[in-house]
C-alpha cells in the first residue's frame, strides 16, 4: 500500500506540474506538450499504470529544469557585467563638503562632481569646461569638448580631468531615463516567440489524441488509449529539444555570446536581418592613432616619444591613446616636468633644454602639415610645430569579414544604423561593404526603422549596437545584440545577446552555433516522434500496456538525448 501511495502521490505532483505550465502556454496563447503529459497521467491514474505516470512526471520536470538552469546561468553571467556601472554621486552639500549619495537622490540644482572615466548621472549645466565622449548617446566616437555653462545629458562619460556641474533634472526625469522609457515601450511590442518544441507539439498531439481513441473505440479497451498516451508524451520535446538549446546556449557563451534564453536561441537560427550600429560595432569606439608626420630634423618616433612624455600625466581620453599607440609600439617615454594641463586643449611641460606642447592646433599650419583625420593633435617645440598626430575611430579589422560571413548564413539584409554623420557612414559602409545606411539617427528614429524591418521580415530581425541611443531598438528588435565589453547598461539591459569580449565576429559564431542547435533539436525531435509513434501503434494494438510504453519511452529518450548532445561537438 505504502509502494503505491508513493506512486500516486508522484503521479498526482506531475500532474500539478503539467497543468500548471499548460496554464502558463495558454496565458501566451500557445500549446505545448505538457497537454498530452496531462492525459497521459490521468489515464495512468484511472487504470493505475502508477510506474508510467511517474516516468512522466521525471521527464517533465528533469527537461524543465535544463531550461531553467541554462537561463539562469546566462543572466548570472548578464548581471555580473551590468554590476560594474555604478549607481552613485558625489554630490557638494551644505556645507561646502562632498559627500556620495544615491542616484535617485539627487535634485534639481545639486553640484555632483564626475571623475575621469565616470558616466554623468543626470543632466545639467556645466560649472567646469571638460571633455565628454559621447559615443553612447550621439554615436559620435571622438571626444567632444564643452565650456562653461555649456548642456551636457546623462549617459555620456567623463573622457578628461574631473569636472562639476549643476543636476538640471532628476535621474529620473533625464535624457538616459527617457531613452528606458521608449526601452520598456518597445519591449511590450515585442512579443514572446513560440519554442520549437510547442511548435511541433501542435502537430503531434492531434495525431495521438487520434490513434488514441480509436484504440479505445475498436478495442473497447481505456488501458489501450492509455498506453497510446503514455507512448504519446512527446518526452524528446520534454527533453531531447532543451537539451540541444541548452547546449547550444552553453557552446554559445563559451565563443563569447551570451544568449539571455532558449527562445532566443530560437529566433537567432532564423536571422534574415541585421541592423549595425557604426560606432563601438563596426568601429572600435574610440581615437586611435592612425596617422603621424614631423617637419625636418624630427622623426615620427621622436614626435610619438615627446607626445608620450606629455601625455602620460593627462586623463584626457586623447591621451590615452597616444599611450597605447606608445606601449604597443615600445616607444620610451622621457621624463617631462614642469607641467601645465589646459583640460580639453593641451598639456605642456620641459623635456630636455626645451619646452614641449601637446594639443589642438593653433594658428595656420605649415605647407608639409598634410594631416586630415577628423581629430589632429600638434606637437610643439618652443611654440613651433614640429609634428602632427592623426586620430579617428578605425573600422574593426574583423568587420568586412564579419559582413561576408553573415551573407554565408543567410541573411538577406545588412543595414548600417547609425547617429554619426553621413559622410563618415558612407566611408564605413563602402569600406566594410555594407550596401544600406542611415545616418544621423536620433533613438527614436532608430526605434522606427527597426520596427519597420520587423514588420516586413518573414524570418528573424536581428540589431546590434553598443550606446544608450541603442537601447530602445534593441528592445524591439526580435534579437537585440549588445557590445558588453563597453557597451552602456541601458544596451545591455534591453539586449537578448551580450557579446562579452567586445568582438563583432561572436555574432555570427553565435548565429551559426544557433542554427547548428536548432536542426540538432529538430532532428531529435522529428526521430524521437516517429519512434513514438511506432510504440503508440503497439500500445493500440495491444502488444504493451502503459508501463512498458514508458521503458520503451525511455530508449526512445536516451536515443534522442545522445543526438541532441552533439551539438557540442568541435570547438
Amino acid at each position: 500500500f505504502l509502494n503505491s501511495s508513493i506512486w500516486i502521490g508522484v503521479e498526482l505532483i506531475g500532474l500539478l506540474i503539467a497543468t500548471n505550465w499548460a496554464i502558463e502556454n495558454l496565458r501566451t496563447h500557445t500549446m505545448g506538450s505538457d497537454v498530452l503529459a496531462i492525459l497521459a497521467i490521468i489515464g495512468t491514474i484511472i487504470v493505475k499504470e502508477s510506474f508510467a505516470g511517474a516516468v512522466i512526471t521525471l521527464m517533465l520536470t528533469t527537461g524543465r529544469l535544463l531550461e531553467e538552469w541554462a537561463e539562469g546561468q546566462a543572466e548570472k553571467q548578464l548581471k555580473s557585467l551590468l554590476e560594474r556601472v555604478p549607481r552613485t554621486a558625489r554630490v557638494r552639500n551644505n556645507s561646502g563638503g562632498v559627500i556620495e549619495v544615491e542616484i535617485s537622490q539627487i535634485q534639481i540644482g545639486a553640484r555632483i562632481f564626475v571623475g575621469t572615466g565616470e558616466i554623468v548621472p543626470t543632466d545639467g549645466k556645466l560649472v567646469t569646461a571638460g571633455s565628454f565622449d559621447e559615443s553612447a548617446l550621439t554615436g559620435e566616437p571622438l571626444p567632444q569638448f564643452h565650456k562653461v555653462g555649456a548642456y551636457i545629458p546623462s549617459g555620456i562619460l567623463n573622457a578628461g580631468a574631473p569636472i562639476e556641474y549643476e543636476a538640471t533634472s532628476t535621474a529620473e526625469e533625464s535624457a538616459y531615463a527617457a531613452i528606458i522609457k521608449l526601452v520598456r515601450e518597445a519591449q511590450k511590442k515585442n512579443a514572446p516567440g513560440i519554442r520549437i518544441a510547442n511548435k511541433l507539439a501542435l502537430r503531434f498531439i492531434p495525431l495521438a489524441l487520434i490513434t488514441a481513441l480509436l484504440a479505445w473505440v475498436i478495442s473497447g479497451e481505456l488501458t489501450r488509449a492509455v498506453a497510446v498516451l503514455v507512448a504519446a508524451t512527446p518526452c524528446p520535446l520534454i527533453l531531447a529539444v532543451p537539451i540541444a538549446i541548452v547546449s547550444g546556449l552553453s557552446k554559445s557563451a563559451k565563443h563569447g555570446a551570451v544568449v539571455k534564453c532558449g527562445s532566443i536561441l530560437e529566433k537567432l537560427s532564423r536571422t534574415q536581418v541585421v541592423l549595425l550600429d557604426k560606432t563601438g560595432t563596426l568601429t572600435h569606439g574610440g581615437p586611435s592613432v592612425t596617422s603621424i608626420q614631423s617637419s625636418n630634423g624630427f622623426s615620427n618616433e621622436a614626435i610619438m616619444e615627446i607626445a608620450g612624455g606629455l601625455d602620460q600625466y593627462s586623463p584626457h581620453i586623447v591621451a590615452k591613446s597616444i599611450i597605447k599607440y606608445c606601449v604597443e609600439n615600445e616607444i620610451s617615454l622621457p621624463i617631462a616636468i614642469e607641467l601645465d594641463e589646459d583640460p580639453g586643449h593641451s598639456i605642456s611641460g620641459i623635456i630636455g633644454n626645451h619646452k614641449y606642447r601637446v594639443g589642438q592646433l593653433t594658428g595656420t599650419t605649415p605647407n608639409w602639415f598634410k594631416l586630415n583625420e577628423p581629430l589632429l593633435v600638434g606637437v610643439y617645440r618652443d611654440d613651433e610645430l614640429i609634428g602632427g598626430i592623426g586620430l579617428a575611430d578605425p573600422i574593426r579589422s574583423e568587420s568586412k569579414k564579419v559582413i561576408d560571413e553573415l551573407r554565408t548564413t543567410g541573411v538577406k539584409t545588412i543595414a548600417m544604423l547609425t547617429g554619426d554623420r553621413v559622410e563618415t557612414a558612407a566611408s564605413v559602409a563602402q569600406e566594410t561593404g555594407i550596401n544600406e545606411f542611415f545616418a544621423e539617427l536620433k533613438p527614436e528614429e532608430k526605434l522606427a526603422i527597426t520596427e519597420k524591418y520587423c514588420k516586413e521580415s518573414t524570418g528573424s530581425v536581428v540589431l546590434v549596437g553598443d550606446g544608450i541611443n541603442d537601447a530602445p531598438a534593441l528592445a524591439l528588435a526580435d534579437v537585440g545584440v549588445a557590445m558588453g565589453a563597453r557597451g552602456a547598461s541601458a544596451a545591455s539591459e534591453a539586449a537578448d545577446v551580450i557579446i562579452v569580449d567586445d568582438s563583432i565576429d561572436r555574432l555570427t559564431d553565435a548565429i551559426q552555433i544557433s542554427k547548428i542547435a536548432r536542426k540538432k533539436a529538430m532532428q531529435s525531435a522529428v526521430v524521437g516522434m516517429g519512434l513514438s509513434f511506432g510504440a503508440m501503434l503497439a500500445g493500440a494494438l495491444g502488444l504493451t500496456n502503459a508501463s512498458e510504453g514508458a521503458v520503451i519511452q525511455e530508449v526512445i529518450d536516451v536515443i534522442a538525448i545522445l543526438w541532441a548532445l552533439t551539438t557540442l561537438r568541435g570547438n
